[in-house]
C-alpha cells in the first residue's frame, strides 16, 4: 500500500476502519440512504430541499466534530458522519441541479476537477492516499475533504448516466456495478491497491444513488414503488446493526488488551 514511516502524535490511531466486506455492504447503504433520505425528508416528509440542506449540514457538522476529537476509530461516530456526508453530498448536487439550473455535465466536471485536486494537494502534502496511515489532522481533514467530495461527484455522475443520458435506474446500477466488478477484478490482479480503493469508492456512491431510485421511484418511472420512508428504513436497520457488531467488537477487544 506504499506507507510511509508514520510521525503521528502520542495516542493517535488510525481513524477508519478496515476495509473489508462489512466496510463496502455499509458504505453502499449509507449512499443509498443518502439519496432516499434526502428524498423523504425534502419531499414526503415536506420539509423542502432548502430546510433539509440546513438540518442536515448542521447534523453533519456537528458529527464531523465529534469525529475529528475522537482520539481513534469509533464505528458510530465514523458511520453517521459518512451517512451524513451522503445526504449532504446529494442534497449538494441536488441544489445545484433543480435550485440553480446547473448543467449535470458540469457539475460532474467540477467536482471531478475538485476531487483531484484534493488528491493532488494531499498527495503532494502526505506524499501517501493510503487511508491505512489517517494518523494525523492534516491526513483526516483531506481524508473527510475527499469523502464529501466523492459523494456529490458520484451523485452528479449518477443522475447524469441515469437521466440525463437515459440509461435509467435498472441499468445504471447495473452499469456502475459493473465497473465496480472490474475494479475489484483489477485489484485482485495486482492493481494498485490505494488507485483501486478509491475509484471503488467513487462508483459505489452512482451504484447506491441508481438503486435507491430503483427501490423508490414509481413504477411508471421504472422504478419498483417501494418508496423512499420504507428503503430508507430498511437500510437504516442494516446500517445500524452492521455498526452495531463493529461496536461490540471493537469493545471486546480494547477490554481484552486492558485485561492482558
Amino acid at each position: 500500500m506504499n506507507k510511509l514511516p508514520l510521525s503521528s502524535p502520542a495516542g493517535w490511531l488510525n481513524k477508519v476502519p478496515e476495509v473489508a466486506l462489512s466496510f463496502w455492504i455499509i458504505k453502499i447503504m449509507c449512499t443509498t440512504v443518502g439519496e432516499t433520505g434526502a428524498d423523504f425528508l425534502a419531499v414526503n416528509a415536506g420539509l423542502g430541499q432548502g430546510a433539509t440542506s440546513a438540518v442536515m449540514a448542521a447534523l453533519l457538522a456537528a458529527a464531523l466534530f465529534a469525529q475529528l476529537r475522537a482520539p481513534r476509530y469509533i464505528p458510530s461516530i465514523y458511520w453517521l458522519t459518512v451517512l451524513l456526508v451522503s445526504v449532504v453530498g446529494t442534497q449538494v448536487t441536488d441544489l445545484l441541479t433543480d435550485g440553480l439550473g446547473v448543467s449535470l455535465y458540469i457539475s460532474t466536471s467540477v467536482f471531478a476537477v475538485a476531487l483531484a485536486a484534493i488528491f493532488f494537494v494531499w498527495h503532494h502534502v502526505e506524499r501517501s492516499l493510503s487511508i491505512h496511515d489517517i494518523v494525523t489532522r492534516n491526513r483526516e481533514l483531506f481524508y473527510w475533504a475527499a469523502i464529501f467530495c466523492t459523494f456529490a461527484l458520484g451523485t452528479a455522475a449518477g443522475d447524469l448516466a441515469t437521466e440525463t443520458l437515459g440509461l435509467g435506474f435498472t441499468w445504471g446500477a447495473v452499469a456502475f456495478g459493473a465497473l465496480i466488478c472490474l475494479t475489484y477484478i483489477t485489484w485482485r490482479a495486482g492493481g494498485n491497491a490505494i488507485l483501486t480503493f478509491w475509484i471503488g469508492y467513487i462508483l459505489t456512491r452512482p451504484f447506491g444513488a441508481a438503486l435507491g431510485d430503483l427501490l423508490t421511484q414509481a413504477k411508471t418511472y421504472g422504478g419498483l414503488g417501494i418508496g423512499p420512508m420504507w428503503t430508507s428504513a430498511l437500510f437504516l436497520s442494516v446500517i445500524v446493526t452492521l455498526v452495531a457488531v463493529a461496536q461490540i467488537g471493537m469493545n471486546e477487544r480494547r477490554s481484552a488488551q486492558l485485561a492482558e
